[in-house]
């Protein structure tokens, strides 16, 4: 079944928490006009957000450009749900275990709207890998970690858009060609990303589970797909396996 609507009376809670999600790394600053569009709201309603928002430290407006990005506010909120989160805290001896066994960057990630946030990694040893990511957002269909959380968490579909961006040539664009992927997924228990998400660059992902049996996040092993050979990833798959069962409580 669709996610529950939300309660009556919180239409501008909504709008504002929505207009803040509009900042992603590809477009870390806007100006009014493009906050309005990009939100579907008129520039009147837009900007009485932002002066609410940047009321809080949500935002802040650069008074020479008039162009506005995330505040400090907002990242101090980040920086606190980062140290309390449980899973995090949880995983972490984890994520240090399995970059150290196998040389790759080892992450924890959870699903916002339709995409994969990474809550925390630990980078592998090698020179050249994947580092430096935590906070970063990447659609569900192009990862691992996304695909692994589609396989087993049925209100994740719900998430997907029926277009699906392609980001490289080898990225799947079409939802019943990703679909198909699904049960094969379930099967193995862990899902591959092979030069979807960006050329040359793999991944190797599957669910972490609580008491109940519910999805909590996800743990991926991610590295250059010249490393990542298909044998690997097997055993990659196989690896994370182990530890998300582990983190599952008995």
């Amino acid at each position: 079944m669709p996610p529950a609507s939300p309660p009556q009376g919180a239409q501008a809670a909504l709008r504002a928490i929505r207009l803040l999600k509009l900042f992603t790394a590809s477009a870390p600053e806007m100006n009014l006009v493009e906050i309005s569009r990009r939100a579907s709201l008129n520039k009147t309603t837009a900007h009485r957000l932002l002066q609410a928002l940047s009321s809080e430290g949500m935002v802040e407006r650069d008074e020479a450009t008039s162009r506005y990005r995330l505040g400090a506010g907002l990242m101090a909120l980040g920086v606190q749900a980062l140290s309390s989160s449980d899973l995090r805290l949880r995983v972490r001896p984890v994520l240090k275990r399995l970059a150290q066994d196998t040389g790759e960057t080892a992450t924890l990630e959870v699903p916002i709207d339709q995409d994969m946030l990474i809550l925390d990694e630990v980078a592998g040893s090698h020179f050249v890998g994947a580092a430096g990511n935590v906070g970063t957002r990447w659609p569900l269909h192009a990862t691992s970690t996304g695909k692994a959380l589609l396989a087993f968490d049925e209100q994740a579909l719900f998430r997907l858009s029926d277009e699906l961006p392609a980001l490289t040539a080898s990225t799947i664009v079409r939802r019943s060609d990703l679909e198909k992927q699904l049960g094969v997924i379930r099967r193995r228990g862990f899902a591959e990303s092979v030069d979807e998400l960006e050329e040359g660059f793999s991944a190797v992902g599957t669910i972490i589970r609580g008491g109940l049996g519910e999805v909590l996040g996800t743990l991926s092993i991610c590295g250059p797909t010249q490393r990542m050979s298909g044998s690997r990833r097997s055993r990659l798959g196989e690896m994370l396996r182990s530890a998300a069962s582990q983190l599952q409580p008995a």
